[in-house]
């Protein structure tokens, strides 16, 4: 209980923190704001800047009153929006210099460098015990095995049944007469990448106990590509490329479940 109690005003200032990031990040930061910020305008850095500070300001003050008028925490509050700026220039400097794509790997980091400087700040404002630190390392270990075999049986599923469903079937779509080879490469292709949402969202739907789930969720990829069912040589690949998917995941997921839960069982 003691420790229960020393652990939740940092879990509850986090996501206070993150809250106000999202905010400003994802809600109040406009296209316009946006351009500003990417021709190098100082005004929209600023107001960027503001906006995330007064977030930050206002929801602390909600979830943890006590905390609102200390020094420490408006001096954080402070540098973590000025970090929180120069994390924007960054990358908005590195995206337009061309030393990073401007793709989605790139957003992925910089959110990740966001939410590392949350967890930073959020250590200076509480300042946790070293007992504190030392439990969190134990349960982390304890859920060491736990963790490996959830991300190996996820790997496997997502990226490795894919490989495997596309040598099994790629002889299966042949280029019709008079079509160029390329087009042939990108159905291969465009079939591997959905196949990869499709059994993380078939997987993780069957962890959680959702096999309904995963009915919406190969409807909705029929209706997608239903102008390409008139093919009947798309029609086949595409069914016996849905079913080994299926059932990869659906393997996947009775193995997590006997290891997890000592039940095989999906649905109860």
């Amino acid at each position: 209980m003691l420790l229960h109690k020393m652990i939740h005003p940092a879990y509850n200032l986090f996501l206070a923190v993150y809250l106000a990031h999202l905010l400003t990040d994802f809600v109040f930061q406009t296209s316009r704001l946006v351009s500003k910020k990417r021709r190098g305008d100082w005004h929209g850095y600023v107001i960027h800047g503001v906006t995330h500070y007064v977030l930050v300001l206002a929801i602390v003050a909600l979830a943890d009153p006590h905390r609102f008028p200390t020094l420490s925490f408006q001096l954080v509050a402070v540098s973590l929006s000025v970090i929180h700026l120069l994390v924007d220039w960054a990358k908005v400097s590195s995206t337009k210099s061309h030393l990073l794509p401007d793709n989605a790997l790139v957003f992925l980091l910089d959110q990740a460098v966001h939410l590392l400087t949350i967890v930073v700040a959020v250590f200076f404002m509480v300042h946790p015990s070293v007992q504190t630190l030392v439990f969190w390392l134990t349960r982390i270990r304890s859920l060491q095995e736990k963790i490996l075999l959830v991300t190996v049986v996820y790997v496997f599923v997502i990226f490795a049944g894919g490989y495997l469903i596309r040598a099994l079937i790629a002889p299966l779509w042949k280029a019709e007469h008079g079509k160029e080879t390329i087009e042939h490469e990108e159905v291969i292709n465009a079939g591997l990448y959905i196949g990869w949402l499709e059994r993380f969202l078939v997987l993780t739907a069957l962890f959680l106990q959702s096999p309904a789930t995963v009915g919406f969720i190969l409807a909705a990829k029929s209706i997608a590509r239903y102008p390409e069912l008139k093919s009947v040589r798309f029609a086949e690949y595409f069914l016996i490329g849905t079913l080994l998917s299926v059932a990869i995941a659906i393997g996947g997921a009775i193995v997590l479940l006997k290891a997890l839960y000592g039940t095989a069982a999906i649905g109860k």
